[in-house]
Protein backbone atom coordinates (compact mmCIF):
# COMPACT_ATOMS: atom_id res chain seq x y z
CA UNK A 1 0.00 0.00 0.00
CA UNK A 2 1.03 3.96 -0.67
CA UNK A 3 2.00 5.19 2.24
CA UNK A 4 -0.21 8.29 3.21
CA UNK A 5 2.09 12.02 3.70
CA UNK A 6 0.90 13.96 6.82
CA UNK A 7 -0.60 16.83 6.07
CA UNK A 8 2.03 19.73 6.84
CA UNK A 9 -0.21 22.45 9.25
CA UNK A 10 2.26 24.93 8.89
CA UNK A 11 1.87 25.25 5.18
CA UNK A 12 -1.53 26.01 5.65
CA UNK A 13 -1.03 28.32 8.13
CA UNK A 14 1.16 30.42 5.97
CA UNK A 15 -1.70 31.60 3.37
CA UNK A 16 -3.81 33.13 6.23
CA UNK A 17 -1.07 34.23 7.69
CA UNK A 18 0.08 36.59 4.73
CA UNK A 19 -3.39 37.53 4.28
CA UNK A 20 -4.91 38.39 7.85
CA UNK A 21 -0.96 39.42 9.37
CA UNK A 22 -1.32 43.25 7.71
CA UNK A 23 -4.68 43.67 9.08
CA UNK A 24 -4.09 41.98 12.41
CA UNK A 25 -0.57 44.47 12.81
CA UNK A 26 -2.66 47.39 11.86
CA UNK A 27 -5.46 46.94 14.69
CA UNK A 28 -2.49 45.66 17.43
CA UNK A 29 -0.47 49.16 16.71
CA UNK A 30 -3.50 51.44 15.93
CA UNK A 31 -5.85 50.14 17.71
CA UNK A 32 -5.21 47.86 20.50
CA UNK A 33 -1.87 49.74 22.05
CA UNK A 34 -3.84 53.51 21.39
CA UNK A 35 -6.75 52.16 23.80
CA UNK A 36 -4.51 50.32 26.07
CA UNK A 37 -2.54 53.63 26.68
CA UNK A 38 -5.63 55.48 27.40
CA UNK A 39 -6.39 52.69 30.04
CA UNK A 40 -3.36 53.04 31.54
CA UNK A 41 -3.24 56.97 31.59
CA UNK A 42 -6.84 57.07 33.21
CA UNK A 43 -5.45 55.00 36.02
CA UNK A 44 -2.30 57.07 36.74
CA UNK A 45 -2.04 60.55 38.43
CA UNK A 46 -1.71 64.22 37.00
CA UNK A 47 1.39 65.78 37.08
CA UNK A 48 1.64 69.12 39.62
CA UNK A 49 2.40 71.32 35.93
CA UNK A 50 -0.20 68.45 34.03
CA UNK A 51 0.60 65.66 32.06
CA UNK A 52 0.78 62.22 33.80
CA UNK A 53 3.03 61.40 36.64
CA UNK A 54 3.08 57.51 36.51
CA UNK A 55 1.63 56.48 39.75
CA UNK A 56 -1.32 54.42 39.85
CA UNK A 57 -4.29 56.48 41.56
CA UNK A 58 -8.56 55.59 40.95
CA UNK A 59 -8.87 59.56 41.79
CA UNK A 60 -9.93 60.03 37.83
CA UNK A 61 -12.50 57.99 38.08
CA UNK A 62 -14.09 59.41 40.78
CA UNK A 63 -13.89 62.64 40.23
CA UNK A 64 -16.62 61.83 37.63
CA UNK A 65 -19.09 61.53 40.30
CA UNK A 66 -18.88 65.00 40.80
CA UNK A 67 -21.76 67.36 40.30
CA UNK A 68 -20.45 69.60 37.18
CA UNK A 69 -19.37 66.60 35.58
CA UNK A 70 -22.64 64.38 36.14
CA UNK A 71 -24.75 67.67 34.46
CA UNK A 72 -22.68 67.52 31.63
CA UNK A 73 -22.89 63.92 30.79
CA UNK A 74 -26.61 64.06 31.16
CA UNK A 75 -26.97 67.26 28.76
CA UNK A 76 -25.00 64.99 26.73
CA UNK A 77 -27.04 62.03 26.89
CA UNK A 78 -30.24 64.14 26.27
CA UNK A 79 -28.94 65.63 23.36
CA UNK A 80 -27.88 62.56 21.97
CA UNK A 81 -31.34 61.01 22.60
CA UNK A 82 -33.00 63.93 20.84
CA UNK A 83 -30.94 63.87 17.99
CA UNK A 84 -31.90 60.04 17.84
CA UNK A 85 -35.22 60.17 17.55
CA UNK A 86 -35.79 63.30 15.33
CA UNK A 87 -33.04 61.46 12.92
CA UNK A 88 -35.49 58.14 13.17
CA UNK A 89 -38.50 60.52 12.31
CA UNK A 90 -36.93 62.18 9.46
CA UNK A 91 -34.85 59.36 7.92
CA UNK A 92 -38.15 56.52 8.22
CA UNK A 93 -39.90 57.57 5.27
CA UNK A 94 -37.25 58.94 3.23
CA UNK A 95 -35.48 55.27 3.88
CA UNK A 96 -39.14 53.47 2.96
CA UNK A 97 -39.53 55.64 -0.40
CA UNK A 98 -36.08 54.45 -1.35
CA UNK A 99 -36.94 51.21 -0.79
CA UNK A 100 -39.50 51.25 -2.99
CA UNK A 101 -37.62 52.77 -5.91
CA UNK A 102 -36.29 51.14 -8.95
CA UNK A 103 -32.40 49.86 -8.44
CA UNK A 104 -31.31 53.05 -10.88
CA UNK A 105 -32.99 55.60 -8.86
CA UNK A 106 -32.45 54.23 -5.76
CA UNK A 107 -28.44 54.04 -6.50
CA UNK A 108 -28.90 57.88 -7.53
CA UNK A 109 -30.63 58.85 -4.27
CA UNK A 110 -28.29 57.17 -2.02
CA UNK A 111 -25.76 58.61 -4.01
CA UNK A 112 -26.96 62.04 -2.85
CA UNK A 113 -27.08 60.68 0.40
CA UNK A 114 -23.53 60.29 0.87
CA UNK A 115 -22.18 63.32 -1.08
CA UNK A 116 -21.85 65.49 2.15
CA UNK A 117 -19.82 62.82 3.36
CA UNK A 118 -17.50 64.06 -0.01
CA UNK A 119 -17.04 67.65 2.10
CA UNK A 120 -15.53 68.43 5.44
CA UNK A 121 -17.97 68.45 8.10
CA UNK A 122 -16.27 71.81 9.39
CA UNK A 123 -16.80 72.99 6.33
CA UNK A 124 -20.78 72.69 5.58
CA UNK A 125 -21.18 73.08 9.54
CA UNK A 126 -19.57 76.95 8.66
CA UNK A 127 -21.63 77.54 5.99
CA UNK A 128 -25.04 76.66 8.35
CA UNK A 129 -23.15 79.33 10.79
CA UNK A 130 -23.31 81.86 8.64
CA UNK A 131 -26.70 81.22 7.37
CA UNK A 132 -28.61 81.10 10.81
CA UNK A 133 -26.22 84.03 12.02
CA UNK A 134 -27.76 86.96 13.55
CA UNK A 135 -26.98 88.66 9.90
CA UNK A 136 -26.99 85.22 8.52
CA UNK A 137 -29.25 85.12 5.14
CA UNK A 138 -32.17 83.63 6.88
CA UNK A 139 -32.46 86.84 9.20
CA UNK A 140 -31.20 89.86 6.50
CA UNK A 141 -34.30 87.95 4.43
CA UNK A 142 -37.01 87.95 6.55
CA UNK A 143 -36.03 92.13 7.95
CA UNK A 144 -36.29 92.94 4.84
CA UNK A 145 -39.37 91.03 4.11
CA UNK A 146 -40.73 93.14 7.48
CA UNK A 147 -41.74 89.98 9.07
CA UNK A 148 -39.49 90.84 12.00
CA UNK A 149 -38.00 93.53 13.37
CA UNK A 150 -34.84 92.49 14.80
CA UNK A 151 -32.77 89.98 14.35
CA UNK A 152 -33.88 86.13 15.74
CA UNK A 153 -31.12 84.67 17.82
CA UNK A 154 -30.19 80.63 16.60
CA UNK A 155 -26.70 80.13 16.15
CA UNK A 156 -25.04 79.65 19.77
CA UNK A 157 -28.15 77.88 21.12
CA UNK A 158 -29.18 74.28 22.31
CA UNK A 159 -31.64 74.23 18.72
CA UNK A 160 -28.55 75.09 16.72
CA UNK A 161 -26.40 72.13 18.39
CA UNK A 162 -29.53 70.08 17.46
CA UNK A 163 -30.02 70.90 13.60
CA UNK A 164 -26.21 70.57 13.37
CA UNK A 165 -26.14 67.07 15.09
CA UNK A 166 -29.12 66.01 13.32
CA UNK A 167 -27.17 67.17 10.00
CA UNK A 168 -24.46 65.45 10.76
CA UNK A 169 -25.94 62.46 11.08
CA UNK A 170 -28.85 61.75 9.39
CA UNK A 171 -27.15 58.72 6.60
CA UNK A 172 -26.04 56.83 9.34
CA UNK A 173 -29.72 56.28 10.06
CA UNK A 174 -31.27 56.31 6.37
CA UNK A 175 -29.03 53.86 5.41
CA UNK A 176 -29.28 51.03 8.11
CA UNK A 177 -33.43 51.41 7.78
CA UNK A 178 -33.26 51.48 4.14
CA UNK A 179 -31.21 48.18 4.12
CA UNK A 180 -33.59 46.58 6.62
CA UNK A 181 -36.68 47.76 4.37
CA UNK A 182 -35.33 46.22 1.49
CA UNK A 183 -35.03 42.81 2.82
CA UNK A 184 -38.67 42.72 3.41
CA UNK A 185 -39.89 40.03 1.58
CA UNK A 186 -43.00 41.69 -0.61
CA UNK A 187 -45.28 38.54 -0.52
CA UNK A 188 -45.65 39.24 3.66
CA UNK A 189 -47.19 42.38 2.77
CA UNK A 190 -49.20 40.77 0.41
CA UNK A 191 -50.53 37.98 2.35
CA UNK A 192 -51.24 40.92 5.47
CA UNK A 193 -53.21 42.61 2.60
CA UNK A 194 -55.39 39.38 1.63
CA UNK A 195 -56.12 38.38 5.43
CA UNK A 196 -57.82 42.16 5.89
CA UNK A 197 -54.98 44.11 7.11
CA UNK A 198 -55.23 47.79 6.08
CA UNK A 199 -52.00 49.69 5.08
CA UNK A 200 -51.37 51.00 8.81
CA UNK A 201 -51.86 47.58 10.65
CA UNK A 202 -49.68 46.58 7.80
CA UNK A 203 -47.32 48.55 8.86
CA UNK A 204 -47.43 48.02 12.70
CA UNK A 205 -47.87 44.71 12.45
CA UNK A 206 -45.16 43.65 9.73
CA UNK A 207 -43.34 46.57 8.31
CA UNK A 208 -42.47 48.12 11.36
CA UNK A 209 -41.40 44.57 13.41
CA UNK A 210 -39.14 43.34 10.83
CA UNK A 211 -37.00 46.83 10.58
CA UNK A 212 -36.26 47.06 14.33
CA UNK A 213 -32.91 45.84 13.93
CA UNK A 214 -32.33 48.83 10.79
CA UNK A 215 -33.61 51.00 13.95
CA UNK A 216 -31.56 49.77 16.41
CA UNK A 217 -28.85 49.67 14.50
CA UNK A 218 -29.10 53.37 12.86
CA UNK A 219 -29.81 54.67 16.89
CA UNK A 220 -26.21 53.08 17.63
CA UNK A 221 -24.53 54.82 14.66
CA UNK A 222 -26.54 58.06 15.48
CA UNK A 223 -26.35 58.00 19.51
CA UNK A 224 -23.08 57.11 19.89
CA UNK A 225 -21.04 59.53 17.67
CA UNK A 226 -23.08 62.21 18.84
CA UNK A 227 -21.73 61.77 22.53
CA UNK A 228 -18.25 62.77 21.18
CA UNK A 229 -18.82 65.43 18.95
CA UNK A 230 -17.18 68.01 20.08
CA UNK A 231 -17.04 70.30 17.21
CA UNK A 232 -20.94 70.60 16.53
CA UNK A 233 -21.19 71.87 19.82
CA UNK A 234 -18.09 74.14 19.72
CA UNK A 235 -18.90 75.79 16.37
CA UNK A 236 -22.93 76.21 16.72
CA UNK A 237 -23.65 76.02 20.53
CA UNK A 238 -22.64 78.46 23.70
CA UNK A 239 -20.27 77.73 25.61
CA UNK A 240 -22.38 74.79 27.66
CA UNK A 241 -20.06 72.00 27.24
CA UNK A 242 -20.88 68.37 26.13
CA UNK A 243 -19.10 65.36 26.77
CA UNK A 244 -17.27 65.77 23.78
CA UNK A 245 -16.11 69.07 24.74
CA UNK A 246 -15.53 68.18 28.47
CA UNK A 247 -12.84 65.11 27.32
CA UNK A 248 -11.31 67.57 24.83
CA UNK A 249 -11.21 70.21 27.62
CA UNK A 250 -9.61 68.57 29.95
CA UNK A 251 -6.56 67.07 27.47
CA UNK A 252 -5.78 70.54 26.01
CA UNK A 253 -7.06 73.45 28.36
CA UNK A 254 -6.81 71.38 31.50
CA UNK A 255 -3.85 69.33 30.98
CA UNK A 256 -5.99 66.61 32.91
CA UNK A 257 -4.95 63.73 30.85
CA UNK A 258 -5.78 61.70 33.63
CA UNK A 259 -9.57 62.79 34.04
CA UNK A 260 -9.64 63.23 30.26
CA UNK A 261 -8.75 59.77 30.01
CA UNK A 262 -11.16 58.50 32.11
CA UNK A 263 -13.88 59.50 30.53
CA UNK A 264 -13.07 58.07 27.43
CA UNK A 265 -12.50 55.18 28.72
CA UNK A 266 -16.32 55.31 30.22
CA UNK A 267 -17.42 56.19 26.39
CA UNK A 268 -15.48 53.01 25.21
CA UNK A 269 -17.27 50.90 27.04
CA UNK A 270 -20.89 52.48 26.67
CA UNK A 271 -20.17 51.76 23.00
CA UNK A 272 -19.28 48.04 23.48
CA UNK A 273 -21.88 47.44 26.10
CA UNK A 274 -24.61 48.80 23.06
CA UNK A 275 -22.82 46.68 20.12
CA UNK A 276 -23.28 43.68 22.83
CA UNK A 277 -26.61 44.46 23.57
CA UNK A 278 -27.46 45.05 19.99
CA UNK A 279 -25.49 41.58 18.68
CA UNK A 280 -28.23 40.02 21.27
CA UNK A 281 -31.48 41.42 19.59
CA UNK A 282 -30.34 42.54 15.92
CA UNK A 283 -28.02 41.46 12.79
CA UNK A 284 -24.88 42.76 13.15
CA UNK A 285 -25.14 42.96 9.18
CA UNK A 286 -26.97 45.70 9.60
CA UNK A 287 -23.97 47.93 11.26
CA UNK A 288 -21.88 47.52 8.43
Amino acid sequence: MKAIKPVNKHRNLLPITCMVGPTGLWLLFFLLFPLAYVFVISVMTRSFYGGVQWVFSLESYQSLVDSKYLAIIWRSIVMAFQTSVICLIVAYPFAYLLSKMRPVMKGFCILFVMLPFWINGLIRLDGWANIIRDSGLINTILMRLGIISRPITMLKTNGAVLFGMVYTFLPYMILPLQTSLSKIDPSLIEASHDLGAGKFRTFVRVIFPLTLPGIFSGTIQVFIPSLGAFYIADMMGDNKPFLGNLIKNLFQGDRNWPAGAALSVILILFTLAALKLYSKIGNMDDLA
